[in-house]
């Protein structure tokens, strides 16, 4: 049985990964209509995607654990980028912060010797680790690229073989 505060701190995250499924089909949206990055915004599409799967868990989890996950609304996300190197610093940072909201929820975990949400949360641990190293590859690369439109169609080609999705998700 979830306690209270885990219950909580839980529906906090399961707003977090809502909210980041629509930043990514946001940039999703807006890459669409930008030239030649067609793989790209298939990127975000299937972060978006991903990033939803990881909400639904965490919804089943709060559920199957006796509580009740609440569905929540979500903030209109950044709409326009001013370019596709904005875009990927954006989601590192986005990433960067679910990462330290999933560490918080360890914290809390642990303190409430809730052994069974901490070993489902390890999963998320480790996912935000292969997030946040593909977001930094990314940029990395973006940042060699510079203006270089060269550069940005061999990205947008490389980018196929990305694996958005880390290890599969807990059921």
């Amino acid at each position: 049985m979830l306690s209270k505060t885990m219950q909580d701190a839980l529906n906090a995250q399961v707003l977090i990964e809502g909210q980041s499924s629509q930043v990514y089909l946001a940039m999703a949206s807006w890459a669409e209509i930008q030239p030649g990055i067609d793989n790209i915004t298939s990127f975000f599409y299937r972060h978006s995607d991903e990033e939803r799967e990881h909400m639904l868990k965490l919804i089943h989890f709060i559920n199957e654990r006796g509580g009740f996950a609440v569905i929540p609304s979500f903030e209109q996300p950044q709409l326009t980028f001013p370019s596709i190197s904005h875009a990927f610093k954006t989601l590192l940072e986005h990433e960067i912060m679910v990462s330290e909201s999933i560490n918080n929820l360890v914290d809390i975990a642990l303190k409430e010797k809730d052994y069974a949400t901490h070993n489902f949360l390890q999963w998320y641990v480790a996912e935000q680790i292969e997030e946040e190293a593909l977001a930094r590859n990314i940029n990395d690369k973006l940042e060699l690229i510079g203006n270089e439109k060269s550069g940005l169609y061999l990205l947008d080609r490389d980018i196929l073989n990305v694996s958005v999705g880390g290890p599969t998700p807990p059921q």
